[in-house]
């Protein structure tokens, strides 16, 4: 096996084996996660029951009598409630009341009425003043069994007197916890497939580090005229295409293990969101509110998609070494065509697109990727521009290169900013809405500029804002 492909799988199992201790963590983090929102619920449910039978204590002793027909009213109850795959017909909540010694006064299954407690970790703890937890098997040899317990003290004129124990068995979220880990190992397991076998079929036609020759034969017989000047710069820029390559297949270019670290941070925020707007929508509530959580949902899930979406797109241009389709390119066709598409959303904030008349500015590259990065610039100059305010637009042709300008009103990049803004994944919130981007655009403008050997820059303007640069070279 040659050294080349020894390297590329050695790639390929290291963005393997980190996949899968990523999804290892996540399946083995989601039970955790369940119990405690479950405990939680489970907390303040056993403080209500605690201040119910509080208005009912009479010189200090407890009456729980009215817990008996309210719980045999919920048990009889039936309902039809179906939350997300879970189909839910009766309520399986459970509690009991024991008295400062620990003993049962009250059973919500009347199974335990005068035993004594006294030694369960949550009335123990209860009693004493303290956070009292437990999970106990009703079944010790089953574990599917398992209940979940937590206890609050009953006061009367600033002593306890009692606990109130809550509890709920653990299969009642046992089947969000089974549903999510399926999920989790099928979307991943069918996302690191998908990778894999695109990155062997990418690596077939692109990673071939001494093949140039071939190519540049290739390209010298498709030459019309002599120009060793021409000939001598094509080979100079494949050998050294050639030389990156493989330098790329060497020290691991294609950023698997980093990508797999930032994409997993940068989507944990949106990923709790949705999980929280999922946990509380299996809860009774308004159907306004219920209409807002399915928004916030609908928000972080088409944030999610937008972020893969683009370091996908990034992660393509800069496993590139050369243009793939070199054409001439009107630049200012390319301009105006990136302005109609840039100004739906400037109209939305009344932001003028000026573009600066000149002549027409022709270069060597390759047209989608050009316009690709000039829509990104112009989409940060209006994301960074006031309401009401103004993106100028310039062409500036010379003999052996062409500038494109785009200038905003907006309050300009800070000090601390200055050399990070084409870094992947940083981002500053804009002004009118706080939010930021996904930290891609700036990157691909910047991997577009050195593929056409031009570069890009962005700074702060003399008189306030900022201004892009896109300088690239004609031939």
């Amino acid at each position: 096996m040659s050294t080349r492909n020894r390297v590329f799988i050695g790639i390929l199992l290291i963005y393997v084996l980190g996949v899968a201790f990523l999804l290892y963590r996540i399946v083995a983090d989601l039970d955790t996660r369940y119990r405690e929102s479950a405990e939680e619920s489970l907390v303040e449910t056993s403080h209500l029951l605690a201040s119910l039978i509080e208005r009912d204590v009479r010189g200090g002793v407890i009456h729980a009598d009215a817990l008996g027909p309210a719980f045999q009213a919920l048990y009889a109850r039936h309902f039809d409630t179906y939350i997300y795959a879970l189909h839910k017909t009766h309520v399986e909540l459970r509690a009991y009341v024991t008295d400062h010694d620990g003993r049962v006064l009250f059973d919500s299954l009347g199974r335990a009425q005068g035993a004594d407690y006294s030694a369960w970790r949550d009335v123990k703890r209860a009693l004493a003043g303290e956070y009292g937890a437990r999970s106990t098997r009703d079944i010790p040899e089953d574990p599917r069994t398992a209940v979940m317990y937590v206890a609050a003290p009953i006061y009367f004129e600033n002593r306890i007197i009692g606990a109130v124990t809550v509890g709920k068995p653990v299969r009642t979220f046992g089947q969000f916890v089974e549903a999510a880990r399926n999920n989790i190992i099928t979307i991943g397991i069918g996302s690191l497939i998908a990778v894999l076998v695109l990155a062997v079929i990418v690596s077939v036609w692109l990673v071939r580090p001494f093949a140039f020759a071939a190519e540049y034969m290739r390209y010298v017989r498709r030459q019309r005229t002599f120009n060793l000047r021409r000939l001598w710069r094509r080979a100079l820029d494949m050998i050294a295409d050639a030389y990156h390559e493989m330098r790329d297949a060497l020290a691991g270019r294609h950023y698997a293990s980093e990508y797999v670290q930032t994409l997993t941070h940068e989507i944990k925020s949106p990923l709790s969101a949705i999980r929280g707007a999922g946990e509380l929508l299996q809860e009774k509530m308004p159907e306004a509110e219920r209409q807002r959580f399915i928004a916030n949902i609908t928000r972080e899930s088409q944030r999610i998609q937008e972020l893969v979406d683009r370091l996908l797109e990034l992660s393509a241009l800069e496993s590139r070494r050369r243009l793939e389709r070199i054409e001439t390119v009107d630049m200012r066709r390319l301009v105006e065509e990136a302005l109609q598409a840039a100004q739906p959303a400037a109209s939305r904030r009344r932001i003028a697109l000026v573009l600066a008349p000149g002549d027409a500015a022709e270069i060597e590259g390759e047209a989608f990727l050009l316009s690709r990065a000039i829509v990104n610039l112009l989409d940060n100059a209006v994301d960074f521009s006031p309401d009401g305010g103004t993106v100028d637009v310039a062409l500036h042709a010379s003999a052996d290169s062409v500038e494109l300008t785009v200038r905003d009103r907006g309050p300009g990049i800070p000090d601390y900013a200055q050399d990070k803004v084409f870094e992947k994944f940083y981002s500053l919130a804009r002004p009118h809405s706080g939010k930021k981007s996904t930290g891609l655009g700036l990157a691909f403008v910047l991997e577009v500029a050195e593929l056409h050997h031009g570069s890009a820059s962005l700074a702060n303007a003399p008189d306030g804002g900022a201004i892009a640069r896109l300088q690239l070279p004609r031939d």
